[in-house]
């Protein structure tokens, strides 16, 4: 299959917003170059009281986190043994590691900490290729290796930065990265642009978000009447999609749902709030998940994870993931927010993006808050694509708004 154009790939998401603006009668445009504010994320649920060492590393909030720890939480019992073949379900790819962009001085200012791009990808199939498949999802786990601290951001989907696309960087979407050249383009596009070094990473495509859902028996989540104004359309997109029966939803207010309820209320977009909302309800999903997983037994977890692992693919070995079980063990989740931490909305070409105001200073706030780095100053890099995102769009320090101010 060809690749998509920068174009078809924008084209779509015009047709998209038409459709919305038609049949769900709502500008979202407008909503969005209003500039309103997103609200702060909810704080992690309080944790439960451990039960043994394989349930605290049910902590995270991430899919693919989810994934490996349910796995290793149910393995714990039945031996390592068990861990490899297990892990043996997924998908193995390489990449090459000296084409995704690591600066010399960045690495050696993370050293200590290891960065894991977790990416969900805008596939209902096992399409892990860059044939336009768009990482919908894009999180980063930090983890101290010295404290056993992880620290989680979320990268806005729509945010306007500096990707590779048929061999010519321009600026565009980051959301189009993988597009363009699967999780080592997405790789690239992150450590160019927020100066890090990302050399692991773990995708896996929406069909896996349903049948990990269905799998725990539902979960809980409270969806408002703006939600429940679009939720339905989106069900019958992923019941066509997926081939998952589902039923509507038809109140408001915490309620069971299943697998394809919940992933349509994670994928709806035409709220107050637009994308940056949407990365909330995505993180509710991911913790009710955490909540549900917690309540199951050991035989329920391998069940769960023989379910999943197929749908997962990734350039960690076994045997890595395996001796990062001691690590995972007393994993301790002290940050989960969203960057850039300032955006401006602009519409370029007829098609809205999220615009870092400044790129510089997101970058900078990044390392301080993620990394610990009160006197990091960004790479020559960095500070190149920031003047040229500001000389494209005019958009300067102290003209957005603040993405995770609810």
């Amino acid at each position: 299959m060809s690749r998509k154009s920068a174009k078809e790939i924008d084209d779509e998401e015009l047709d998209e917003r038409e459709y919305s603006r038609k049949k769900r009668k709502i500008d979202s445009d407008d909503e969005e170059e209003r500039g309103s504010k997103n609200k702060r994320s909810k704080k992690n649920r309080k944790q439960e009281k451990q039960r043994g060492w394989g349930y605290k590393i049910i902590k995270a909030i991430s899919i693919i986190l989810i994934i490996l720890i349910v796995m290793l939480a149910a393995v714990v019992a039945a031996g390592y043994g068990y861990i490899s073949s297990l892990l043996g379900k997924m998908k193995t790819e390489t990449i090459d590691t000296n084409q995704i962009g690591i600066d010399e001085q960045v690495d050696e200012d993370l050293r200590g900490y290891r960065n894991i791009a977790l990416l969900g990808i805008d596939s209902r199939t096992d399409d892990y290729e860059s044939t336009g498949n768009r990482s919908d999802c894009i999180m980063v786990a930090s983890i101290n290796q010295s404290t056993g601290d992880v620290k989680l951001f979320s990268v806005y989907r729509d945010s306007y930065l500096l990707i590779k696309e048929n061999g010519t960087e321009r600026l565009d979407k980051v959301t189009h990265a993988y597009s363009y050249g699967g999780a080592q383009n997405t790789l690239l596009a992150l450590n160019t642009n927020l100066d890090l070094n990302i050399t692991e990473y773990m995708t896996v495509n929406f069909e896996a978000v349903v049948v990990a859902i269905n799998a725990l028996g539902g979960i809980e989540l409270d969806i408002d009447s703006a939600e429940l104004k679009y939720i339905n359309s989106y069900i019958d997109a992923i019941i066509k999609d997926t081939g998952v029966s589902s039923s509507h939803i038809t109140k408001t207010g915490t309620q069971k749902v299943d697998g394809v309820q919940a992933l349509a209320y994670a994928r709806i977009r035409y709220t107050a709030g637009a994308d940056y909302k949407r990365t909330q309800r995505m993180r509710d999903v991911l913790e009710a998940m955490l909540k549900k997983a917690k309540t199951l037994s050991v035989t329920k977890l391998v069940s769960l994870a023989n379910e999943i692992l197929p749908r997962v693919s990734t350039n960690i070995s076994s045997g890595t993931i395996i001796s990062m079980i001691p690590t995972l063990a007393n994993i301790n989740i002290s940050d989960n927010t969203g960057w850039p931490y300032t955006i401006s909305g602009a519409t370029i070409n007829n098609v809205w993006y999220g615009v870092p105001t400044t790129l510089e200073s997101n970058v900078t706030k990044l390392h301080n808050e993620i990394f610990a780095d009160e006197d990091y100053e960004p790479s020559d890099k960095v500070k190149e694509i920031s003047k040229k995102i500001i000389n494209t769009t005019g958009k300067t320090e102290g003209s957005g708004a603040e993405t995770n101010n609810f």
